[in-house]
């Protein structure tokens, strides 16, 4: 019987599918192998190369054999039934390797590739339109960085590398064949999408040019060059080049060129499609740079199956969207107003499902928390930074500020139909930050407030929402009990909707607890709801009438006793949602015995699961949980209880931290009380993933515990995270975290406490360029240090102000504060650490042409560093040896030794030092004669570098000037 046929996605998140059935592509290297056999496109991968990708250095001796076995599990995924040893038809055995029968039609990098080498032919046989065409239907197939979402050290293989460069250079094309056919305005928003993320890139910035004044947009044409000159200038030390003059030239006339090539008057090559300029700097981006047109983003929670009712309220906000004939004038808002419970949220999440197909670039959405009775109001700046990093910018390419992140934003939106959700908003200023400028962009708010100054500066729409009538009531609980239940009770049903005030979020409950006993009839139902009490009215200051509480309270005494303690217990929780784990940690229990407490939550509406093992309180719900704990639970009880949580949370960021970071001189967190549940992950990807899914409640966790007087707590997980926000390049909310951090530790008096803050804080300034601030919270951490005898934090205090002293110039304080690190750390026997900044030490005397002393230092670094399984000071140990084999002039050797730490450095997630490596390794190749890896190295460094805003970028700039050779695509 034949098998459904098989299609691959590696143009964004890598997929499969057999059939119409997405399949698991199971565990992280088997999806690595995968990944690496798709980006062949067909062509045997040699397992040289496989072991290289998966493992690039030190692989384990079975690396073959490891290989051999994943390659038969993807078979058997790919052919269910497959005989063990049998080759089957997809996964075949090449010379020397493996290779993936795939072709157009199974594949989207070969349909990519067909679909814009028929654009590049109709150009030639003269149909413009329909290449333009077809260069748009190629481009609608990225939805991100190939192969996004496998492990960053296999993402960072050339094979990727090159499949983002070949991406970018078809953006290129598509304005050169757009611009040729006349038709530019469909290319404009990847256009915007790309430039936003390649912002030295100049042959696209003049094509960006261009296709804006070809458009009519010639003011922002303009501003557009004026921001390159500016960035130029100011990151580099350069003039826009030829290219990039002669489109602003064009811009500012009265008849735009209709190509790239012909606004190019100086004779500068456009480089044809997809080419650069010669001898500029482009910015194509390194994998997982913003380097690619921005994705179609997908954020809308599911929608309600059972969605009855409101009818009138939607059938006057769809008549108000913008038609195909008509544009509105102004961003089109719908603030949706109404009382707690009332179902703001479930209808503009169902009409954003009506209407999302009119908004084909992606649909954004983020709960601004405007009404959580836990916490503060998310920050503009938060959501802002959200909905960027959702349209493809990396953290670490984020600007400072909110305003400039919001003009970022709109320049992303602009050109493009994107709806906009805007949950639980607050106030007119939450909301101003996160409004597109783009008139083709519909933005729904949801507020129990009237937001008058949307409606009086925006233009919005408002719709107040009125409690359900009895006849939409009655719909309500037919669609979840069914018509003939809810037709034999006229009555019942009228007054189970008077005694829920019309709330859908009451008769949600009624209706999940009378689901669960079928043979009971709703006039049963009305009476338990009847003799029913409650205290709802104390929350929400007289808007929903007291017997509300008698649903919930109705529901909340239905369940078993233990499940009603946990109940009560969620709402001190400061989180969007909250694992199992940390449920079982507030009341105590081991997490096996919470799973199914929290399931008979779920069941009678009290709680939803939003997503495997995370649960969700709506508002209205945890203010009722959080009013019983504080009627039922004792003050200490409840402490207790955030204590047990917050020892949670902190104990396993510590055991993430000490995967990714073990040398970092770690916390130790404090003895958890019973009850709090430890979790422990098996290797760093496991740890990863944890921080990253418990990210935002971790962050509310540090406000939190400053808020509830655990200052301990806060200081110590504000170290922990340390370093997943520098990996990550999460530095605006690592600041912020760490000035709480500090102001706990100077609370606890603790001078230890407030000098690992203070040092702390220092770094993240650092990593922002603040380095004379950081250098005044430095010297004030050594002063504690020294006064605390601590000479371990003396020591690392030193290091880090010997990298502050290296930001600004002057290498032999930075060479003096490594030395005193060094004796330090030889005193307190930390050998670890000491062959660390004995490596650095090693490295500044390479700086300063001393390399005699310079080799030395790194022998006898390494194998200590090996020894104690510290890759990071390894790789850098081998960068230094690779330098000083480059000032020597042993090319080769030099090329070697910067490979292996360029590998480390790729691993462990570390940029600027990526960024420096390649940029040596740059220089190695130019020695050697081979210009072209020279170029593709600096390029590589130079991407890193700007997104991190490092002024090095500069100096790499002009060896790509100095190089004389066009950037390739």
């Amino acid at each position: 019987m034949a098998q459904d046929p098989v299609r691959f996605a590696l143009l964004g998140p890598l997929r499969a599918w057999r059939g119409e059935t997405e399949l698991d592509l199971g565990r992280p290297q088997r999806r690595a192998l995968l990944a690496l056999l798709l980006a062949g496109a067909g062509r045997t991968v040699s397992m040289e190369g496989l072991i290289d990708g998966l493992w690039s250095q030190d692989p384990p001796e079975s690396a073959a054999n490891v290989i051999h076995r994943h390659v038969g599990a993807v078979r058997r995924l790919l052919e269910p039934g497959l005989p063990t040893r049998a080759a089957g038809r997809w996964l075949l055995r090449g010379a020397g390797g493996y290779r993936l029968e795939v072709d157009a039609d199974s594949l989207d990098l070969l349909r990519f590739r067909g679909l814009r080498d028929a654009a590049r032919q109709a150009a030639e046989e003269g149909a413009a339109g329909r290449a333009v065409t077809l260069i748009l239907e190629a481009l609608a197939l990225w939805q991100g960085p190939a192969a996004a979402g496998i492990a960053p050290a296999v993402r960072d293989r050339p094979a990727f590398a090159s499949l983002d460069r070949e991406h970018l250079a078809a953006v290129k094309e598509s304005a050169d064949l757009a611009l040729s056919a006349g038709l530019a305005e469909p290319v404009l928003p990847g256009l915007r999408a790309a430039a936003a993320g390649s912002p030295l890139d100049e042959p696209l910035l003049s094509r960006l040019v261009l296709v804006l004044a070809a458009t009519g947009h010639r003011s922002e044409a303009l501003e557009v060059y004026e921001g390159a000159r500016a960035r130029l200038a100011d990151e580099l030390g350069i003039s826009p080049g030829a290219e990039l003059l002669a489109a602003r030239t064009a811009a500012a006339g009265t008849a735009p060129p209709t190509t790239a090539r012909a606004a190019n008057q100086a004779g500068v090559p456009a480089g044809g499609p997809g080419g650069g300029g010669a001898g500029r700097a482009a910015h194509d981006g390194p994998p997982g740079s913003a380097g690619f047109a921005a994705p179609s983003p997908a954020q809308l929670p599911p929608d309600l199956p059972v969605f009855t009712g409101r009818r009138a309220e939607l059938a006057e906000v769809l008549a108000r969207l913008p038609g195909e004939a008509r544009t509105a004038s102004t961003v089109l808002i719908s603030a949706i107003g109404g009382m707690a419970g009332i179902g703001k949220t479930t209808l503009a999440v169902h009409w954003a499902h009506r209407v999302r197909d009119r908004f084909p670039d992606g649909q954004l959405y983020v709960n601004l928390r405007g009404f959580d009775p836990t916490g503060p109001a998310m920050s503009p700046g938060e959501a802002v930074r959200g909905f960027l990093v959702a349209l493809g910018v990396p953290p670490q390419h984020i600007p400072n500020g909110v305003d400039d992140q919001a003009a970022l934003y709109r320049s992303l939106l602009a050109g493009r139909r994107v709806l906009v959700l805007l949950d639980n908003a607050l106030s007119t200023d939450q909301v101003r930050p996160l409004l597109p400028g783009s008139r083709d962009c519909l933005t729904i708010v949801t507020s129990r407030n009237q937001l008058q100054g949307l409606l009086a500066a925006y233009g919005a729409h408002a719709l107040s929402l009125r409690p359900l009538d009895v006849d939409d009531a009655r719909e309500f609980l037919a669609r979840r009990l069914g018509d003939d239940r809810v037709a034999s009770a006229p009555g019942a049903v009228a007054e189970i909707a008077e005694r829920c005030a019309g709330l859908p979020l009451a008769l949600a409950c009624v209706a999940a607890r009378a689901a669960l006993r079928p043979d009971v009839p709703l006039s049963v139902v009305a009476e338990e709801l009847r003799e029913s009490r409650g205290g709802l009215d104390v929350f929400t200051g007289g808007e929903v009438s007291t017997d509300v509480a008698a649903v919930f309270s109705w529901s909340y005494r239905a369940v078993p006793p233990a499940a009603a303690r946990l109940f009560r217990l969620l709402g001190l929780q400061a989180g969007p949602d909250v694992s199992a784990e940390a449920a079982a940690s507030l009341a105590g229990l081991p997490a096996r015995e919470a799973r199914p407490l929290l399931a008979e939550l779920a069941r009678v509406q009290l709680i939803s699961e939003h997503a495997p093992g995370r649960y969700v309180l709506h508002d209205l719900l945890r203010a009722y949980s959080q009013e019983l704990a504080r009627t039922d639970e004792p003050e200490r009880e409840r402490r207790a209880a955030v204590h047990r949580l917050l020892d949670h949370y902190v104990h396993a960021a510590h055991a993430a931290d000490l995967l990714l970071a073990p040398h970092l001189d770690p916390i130790p967190p404090t003895p958890p009380r019973p009850g709090a549940v430890l979790e422990s992950f098996p290797d760093r990807e496991r740890a990863l993933a944890w921080l990253a899914a418990e990210y935002p409640a971790l962050l509310l966790a540090v406000d939190d515990a400053a808020r509830n007087g655990f200052d301990s707590h806060a200081c110590r997980l504000a170290w922990a995270l340390e370093a997943f926000f520098d990996r990550r390049g999460h530095w605006h909310d690592w600041a912020a975290a760490q000035r709480t951090a500090l102001r706990c530790a100077l609370r606890t008096a603790e001078p230890g406490m407030e000098a690992r803050a203070l040092r702390a804080l220092a770094r993240v300034e650092g990593r922002l360029g603040r380095h004379d601030e950081a250098r005044a919270h430095l010297e004030r951490a050594l002063r504690l240090f020294t006064e605390l005898g601590d000479d371990i934090g003396r020591g690392n205090t030193h290091r880090s102000l010997g990298w502050t002293a290296d930001q600004q110039g002057d290498l032999r304080a930075a060479l003096r504060h490594n030395q005193e690190a060094l004796e330090l750390l030889r005193a307190a026997d930390d050998r670890p650490a000491w062959a660390s900044v004995l490596a650095s030490v090693g490295w500044y005397h390479a700086l300063l042409g001393e390399f005699d002393v310079a080799l030395s230092h790194c022998r006898a670094a390494l194998p200590v560093l090996r020894e104690h399984g510290d890759r990071y000071g390894e790789a850098a140990a081998r960068h230094t040896v690779g330098y000083l084999h480059q000032q020597a002039g042993r090319h080769p050797g030099a090329v070697s030794a910067y490979r292996d730490a360029l590998t480390v450095y790729r691993e462990l997630g570390a940029p600027y030092m990526e960024a420096q490596t390649l940029t040596d390794l740059g220089d190695v190749h130019s020695a050697l004669g081979d210009a072209e890896s020279a170029e593709d190295a600096w390029r590589q460094a130079l991407a890193l570098l700007t997104g991190l805003g490092h002024p090095d970028a500069r100096k790499v700039g002009e060896r790509l000037t100095a190089s004389g050779r066009a950037p390739r695509d």
